[in-house]
């Protein structure tokens, strides 16, 4: 969000920096949308809650699957996957939780 324009996103995205000065408050957005969801799951931790954590985990594999869908397929073991994973992990420890 806060290095969108640098040429590290350059090297790291491969886009041109007029794209990423161009793409710059979308760029924002996301990373307002990815702080939102890290905070979540922060709290959810935090509060030592299955519900959210369940809830977030499950906001972040439906957007790293639209990502993945629209975007670049990579994003699906970037994102969707290791938030699969924890979202697995946080049922089966709920649901032992209630045993």
């Amino acid at each position: 969000m806060f290095f969108w324009t640098t040429p590290f996103a350059a090297r790291t995205f491969g886009k041109s920096p007029e794209f990423l000065e161009s793409t710059a408050a979308m760029a924002a957005n996301q990373g307002l949308y990815n702080g939102f969801l890290a905070a979540g799951l922060i709290w959810g931790i935090l509060i030592d809650s299955g519900r959210v954590l369940v809830f977030f985990c499950s906001c972040v594999v439906v957007a790293g699957v639209f990502g993945a869908a629209t975007v670049k397929p990579s994003i699906f073991f970037i994102q969707a996957l290791p938030a699969a994973i924890a979202l697995i992990a946080a049922v089966v420890v709920r649901r032992g939780a209630r045993q």
